[in-house]
């Protein structure tokens, strides 16, 4: 069973409606300039009261190392996900917590350098000129299809939908599926209909 993140959280509501949903993680998106930003003492509330069973996950965009392991500890986090230029060196730094690089893909060049990252997990999303994530749009899979079948951990994400979902596990078979936008009736605020709907979807391939 492939598991699935829900990021972009902003609320206490839609973290339980994907907790009881079926999800396995969520993700607190820490950059200021996201329109899903979320003060890290809101994400603590909202993590104090989430059973244990359900990951944290913090995203984070080129930010100092001592501030990412306040975040992380305040949020009681278990990874830490770095979508910015962070460098392998840079990766290293967060012990007691499981790291995930994120890359943007576009062509096949940008899956240079990716093993030098001796991270938890490699999340593959689709790239834009203006945004870091979230943008709803997804790449050519195919750039993907083999590299995704190395390990280690595999989160896919970048325009998926209940739609499209299991053609991606298919072709790809990774081992977390990473979704936000496209489960949401505005920016930061989700659709609990598409939420239940897209984890289903997800089911076994």
């Amino acid at each position: 069973m492939v598991k699935v993140k829900i990021c972009g959280i902003t609320n206490l509501e839609d973290a339980l409606c994907s907790f009881f949903s079926g999800a396995a993680a969520i993700g607190f998106v820490f950059y200021k300039k996201s329109p899903r930003y979320i003060r890290p003492y809101k994400a603590a509330n909202i993590s104090r009261i989430l059973p244990n069973k359900i990951k944290r996950v913090g995203v984070f965009v080129d930010e100092k190392v001592l501030t990412v392991k306040k975040i992380a500890k305040l949020c009681n986090l278990d990874m830490l996900q770095f979508h910015g230029k962070e460098s392998p060196e840079y990766c290293k730094k967060f012990k007691g917590y499981k790291v995930i690089k994120a890359f943007r893909i576009s062509k096949k060049e940008d899956l240079e350098g990716v093993f030098k990252y001796k991270t938890f997990a490699y999340l593959f999303d689709s790239f834009s000129k203006t945004n870091l994530g979230g943008t709803g749009n997804k790449f050519n899979w195919k750039i993907l299809a083999q590299a995704a079948r190395m390990r280690p951990i595999v989160f896919l994400s970048g325009g998926l939908a209940a739609g499209n979902i299991k053609k991606a596990v298919k072709l790809l078979k990774p081992d977390w599926v990473d979704v936000s936008s496209s489960l949401e009736s505005k920016p930061g605020k989700k659709n609990h209909k598409k939420i239940r709907k897209f984890i289903q979807a997800v089911g076994p391939v």
